[in-house]
């Protein structure tokens, strides 16, 4: 959900402009429910796969006999199942370490925008991969390469087979996730394709290998066997990973913010503060709203934290995988996108609890 406030003076333009502003949001809104019902979701878990052979699941992943397409031999791709020495040989110490809840810890590389890029490291090992900036070298895709270039290339199925373990999974892709976020095989890994559907555009893309992408659980699951499961977080690595997620949500944001022609946000603490308890709130009251019952809207909230500003917005988001699937959920959600790619707001605070997320915008007072 999007919301957008002001402590200007009210005038009969602008009150016109904003009446046509919440009409078009309105007729969004029905594209809005759907993106998050289901990408913002917990996901779907059913275990009534029947059990396969190895020679069953390969036919399957290889769709009906098309051979399987290879993994690169070049590009971040490589990077799956290397080892922690080998990442950092290759691109140096990373600017910060973030934990997460699935086991790994994200090696974040951001000295510069147009080379972004998150690596997933479990056990001293390389399990994932998250790339945005355009200057990396994705193999065989490319940031920014169109839609179309994408599907006439890859063979993307609405089902993904593993078999792992002896255990067999499946994952069941909707008509908004091949669209939007498929995910294909190559080879021993997988990859999550992020499209902005606003430029038709590939925005980033996701590696993982099988283990990982099991346990993340981003699409539809149905599975036969043990189901692998990420250890269970205590309220110590909830309080790093929040503060992990909130900094990758504000670092991705420039990323596309400077992507698309606009100027970096700065990080504003008390903005921040004003963001965490949001998100705080909405987890205890299980209420996914931009109005909170007891601390009132966004305006109210800055007021309360005595922050000055000239015009103010908010996004809020739950249930989704981590900061780098959230960010691009709002991408595709035209209001939220507005707020994200605006060029009137100057500083930002992010602020994530578990898995509700909160971003406040605001335009400073000069």
């Amino acid at each position: 959900m999007f919301e957008i406030v002001s402590t200007r003076r009210p005038n009969p333009l602008r009150t016109l402009f904003r009446i046509l502003i919440i009409s078009t949001i309105f007729l969004i809104i029905g594209f809005y429910l759907n993106v998050m019902g289901q990408d913002g979701k917990e996901v779907l878990i059913k275990k009534s796969l029947p059990k396969q052979s190895n020679e069953a699941i390969t036919k399957n992943q290889q769709g009906q006999g098309r051979p399987s397409t290879e993994r690169p031999k070049e590009g971040l791709s490589k990077l799956i199942g290397e080892d922690v020495e080998s990442l950092e040989g290759e691109f140096g110490k990373p600017q910060r370490i973030d934990q997460t809840i699935y086991g790994y810890q994200w090696y974040i590389y951001n000295l510069h925008s147009n080379e972004y890029f998150q690596a997933g490291v479990e056990d001293g090992h390389v399990v994932t991969v998250y790339a945005i900036g355009d200057q990396l070298d994705i193999e065989p895709f490319e940031i920014g390469q169109p839609v179309e270039e994408v599907f006439n290339t890859q063979y993307i199925d609405t089902n993904v087979d593993i078999n792992l373990g002896g255990n067999t999974y499946r994952f069941e892709l909707n008509d908004t996730d091949i669209n939007l976020r498929p995910l294909i095989q190559l080879g021993d890994i997988y990859v999550q394709l992020y499209f902005d559907k606003f430029t038709g555009e590939l925005s980033s893309v996701r590696y993982l290998n099988a283990e990982t992408l099991i346990k993340e659980r981003s699409y539809e699951l149905v599975y036969h066997g043990e189901l692998i499961e990420p250890p269970a977080p205590d309220e110590s690595l909830w309080e790093m990973v929040q503060n992990g997620t909130a900094k990758e949500i504000f670092d991705i944001t420039n990323v596309l913010r400077l992507r698309n022609g606009q100027k970096k946000l700065r990080w504003d603490e008390s903005v921040a503060n004003v963001a965490f308890e949001h998100s705080k709130d909405m987890f205890e009251t299980n209420e996914y709203t931009h109005t909170s019952a007891k601390y009132g809207n966004l305006s109210n909230r800055l007021k309360a934290a005595q922050v000055e500003y000239q015009s103010a917005g908010e996004n809020i988001a739950a249930n989704y995988t981590d900061g780098p699937a959230v960010v691009e959920g709002w991408l595709n959600s035209q209001s939220h996108r507005q707020a994200m790619l605006s060029k009137n707001f100057t500083h930002i605070g992010v602020g994530v609890y578990q898995k509700y997320y909160t971003q406040d915008y605001v335009q400073k007072i000069k």
